[in-house]
């Protein structure tokens, strides 16, 4: 069965070798907010990840359209999009970049999970296996999906070894990728963010990606002080003009 798995993923490569602009010079970033609806992600206990990265998304569209930029949105509320029609909808739109917004987080049972803190974003690539936990923690969303074995080929989320298989198909722009991702935690450091760096991760939203992509975790939930920073006003208006300050350097 992985035999013919890891066939369907050669068969897939493809997909990151396609893109082209919509049009000469027009310039399109999707924005995704992570999780939504049915899934709500990583969650403290008074907040939830999905709200959060909604909010930083409609803000930073709005930074972004004020620039002249265009802007596609995968969700703009609270609705349950599977991981393949987000980076679908960026191919469709024949997106110049594609930004997933996400929040961090440590397990309960993690001691001093509290004071773990910090920034950073992600690309898709290689992973060993011992360093799959937001690999599986972000891919874990297919599991609510109809259909997600058809969808995906058979893919299990929970498997770390499948996940190996689906670093197959990241995306041709793996350079650019970074590059962006590297703009993105140099504007965390400036806000005085801890940076915890740009790391390569089998993610499902970027594996088909015809752009460069990434997905940035903004912060942790498991921090009590990154939760209000990160439900604050002026927390929201630094992280996604901080990532608009990004987007700008690198088009």
């Amino acid at each position: 069965m992985k035999h013919l798995f890891y066939a369907a993923l050669l068969l897939l490569l493809p997909y990151g070798l396609v893109a082209e602009n919509a049009e000469p010079g027009t310039f399109t970033v999707v924005i995704d907010a992570g999780h939504g609806g049915k899934d709500s992600g990583t969650r403290s206990t008074t907040s939830l990840e999905k709200n959060i990265a909604l909010k930083i998304a409609l803000k930073l569209r709005d930074a972004l359209k004020a620039k002249g930029i265009r802007v596609v949105l995968t969700r703009s509320t609270d609705v349950f999009v599977p991981l393949y029609e987000r980076i679908e909808k960026a191919n469709d739109v024949k997106a110049s970049l594609f930004i997933s917004l996400h929040c961090n987080s440590l397990p309960y049972n993690k001691k001093n999970r509290s004071s773990i803190r910090g920034v950073e974003t992600y690309v898709s690539g290689f992973g060993r296996l011992d360093e799959q936990d937001i690999a599986i923690r972000e891919n874990a969303s297919i599991l609510l999906e109809k259909d997600y074995k058809k969808n995906y080929n058979g893919y299990d989320p929970k498997d770390p070894e499948t996940i190996i298989l689906l670093s197959l198909m990241k995306n041709a722009y793996r350079t650019k990728s970074i590059q962006l991702a590297t703009l993105i935690q140099k504007e965390y450091r400036k806000a005085g963010r801890i940076d915890r760096g740009v790391h390569e991760k089998s993610l499902a939203v970027l594996a088909r990606a015809s752009m460069p992509a990434v997905l940035t975790e903004i912060g942790y939930l498991s921090s009590p002080a990154e939760e209000r920073y990160m439900n604050s006003e002026a927390g929201q208006e630094e992280i996604s003009n901080g990532i608009l300050n990004a987007i700008l350097a690198f088009r």
